[in-house]
């Protein structure tokens, strides 16, 4: 008897009738999969190697509904194995003890068994370290499934030993042709009753998915059930498809790989000069509900990493636009974060304080740290100036130009370093022929 027959794939059971649409659209061969022609068209190696049953441990990369789990599901039709779907979110340690017990039963009567896990980030070191022994006796041919990017959330042990397969968002065609599939569908989709959807509601919805299958199929089955019964059967057009929507769902996740896309494509645009592009971005992830103080902190990070002196008052600018967002909350607080983040795209660019941080830094680690010159310490009690702390300090106030010539204030391992080397942009030009001046005086 096998433990784990509960648990065979949805496709070999009769399909529940009440399940969600996504789920019973789901395609049950190769020849219906949507979408991932650069893996799955003739010929290529992953068609290939399902074709031939030659399949090795895999990782399926990709954005929510882009059919990874389907992928798996489809695997196990298709190949002489046993098949077991496992979840991470919901199993431990002991519950993967108990899978690769069972899957060396069945290895040795002859069969093999694919081994599904489903969001595989989720696990931990430890959980993932499980796997390792039995992917490399191939007691198991591992199938991971992952939102995430595996070089940052798979073990390199277990990543070493897999392959992965990067899915692509699904192009609006390919989104279509699925709502399509459903709408014609009448033992799985929903053709049994009189419906009427059409072009621009289906186009819309083609294009409100942002390449995930999933929520396209939850937009149509959401506007056909909300709509009214009519003579004709219920109808769905723009219009109504509109209001039943109210609001586009974006693909985010906030603490995952499109947070920190997202995030890196604000920072590039406004670094490049781009105010529409970072005001798009901004927009992207303030509206799918990312926290807006988050956004304001990088706000004032670029402030002095990519504009710094150039702009001395960007700075200012990032850090009213933190205080607005906090002070008066979302969504009203956008607006303060959008005129930052146009402020700061349009500002003249120089990273040199960034750099003079960075360089300085770098000395500060791996240098011999040399105490402070004497005539730059304090001397606050007669100890201190028996032993000459202070000595030799010259006031720069009462000197010439206010600049104390020829007094080092770096300790002597660093004397003559220059750190920070202002730009031509900005403000920075007349800072640097500034510091010219100062620097000859010194």
């Amino acid at each position: 008897m096998n433990l784990f027959s509960n648990l065979e794939p949805p496709e070999k059971r009769a399909p529940d009738k009440n399940a969600p649409l996504a789920d019973r659209m789901r395609p049950q061969r190769l020849e219906d999969y949507a979408g991932q022609k650069h893996l799955l068209a003739p010929g290529k190696p992953l068609r290939v190697s399902i074709e031939k049953d030659q399949l090795r441990s895999l990782i399926l990369w990709g954005p929510p509904g882009t059919g990874k789990t389907t992928l798996a599901r489809i695997i196990a039709q298709m190949t002489r194995s046993d098949f077991i779907p496992f979840s991470a979110v919901l199993a431990g340690i002991k519950e993967i003890k108990a899978v690769m017990s069972e899957a060396e039963r069945t290895r040795h009567y002859g069969r093999r068994t694919i081994l599904f896990v489903d969001e595989i980030h989720r696990f931990n070191k430890a959980q993932q370290d499980a796997f390792l022994p039995y992917v490399e006796t191939g007691t198991i041919v591992l199938v991971g499934a992952t939102t995430e990017n595996p070089s940052f959330e798979v073990n390199a042990a277990l990543l070493s030993r897999s392959k992965v397969f990067v899915l692509a968002p699904l192009g609006t065609d390919a989104i279509l042709a699925i709502l399509r599939r459903a709408l014609d569908d009448p033992d799985r989709g929903l053709a049994r009753e009189p419906l009427d959807v059409d072009d621009e509601a289906l186009a819309l919805i083609g294009r409100l998915a942002s390449g995930d299958a999933r929520a396209a199929l939850n937009m149509l089955e959401l506007a056909v059930k909300a709509a009214p019964v009519g003579t004709g059967g219920r109808r769905v057009d723009r219009p109504w498809l509109e209001r039943a929507l109210q609001r586009r769902m974006l693909r985010y996740d906030k603490t995952g790989e499109e947070h920190y896309n997202l995030i890196s494509a604000l920072h590039k645009s406004m670094r490049n000069s781009d105010p529409d592009a970072a005001v798009y971005w901004l927009a992207r992830m303030l509206e799918a509900g990312e926290d807006p103080l988050y956004v304001a902190r990088r706000l004032v990070r670029f402030a002095s990493e990519d504009v710094g002196n150039a702009d001395p008052q960007a700075l200012t600018v990032a850090v009213a636009a933190k205080d607005a967002a906090h002070f008066i909350g979302m969504p009203e607080g956008n607006t303060a974060l959008a005129q930052a983040a146009i402020y700061l795209a349009t500002a003249p660019k120089s990273n040199a304080v960034c750099t003079a941080y960075a360089q300085a830094a770098d000395d500060a680690q791996k240098l011999v740290a040399d105490p402070v010159p004497l005539h730059l310490r304090n001397a606050p009690t007669k100890l201190m100036k028996e032993l000459d702390y202070g000595k030799g300090y010259r006031y720069a106030h009462d000197e010439e130009g206010g600049i104390a010539s020829g007094m080092e204030c770096l300790p002597p391992a660093h004397a003559g370093r220059t750190f920070y080397e202002p730009t031509d942009r900005g403000l920075e030009a007349e800072i640097r022929k500034k510091l010219d001046e100062l620097r000859k005086k010194r």
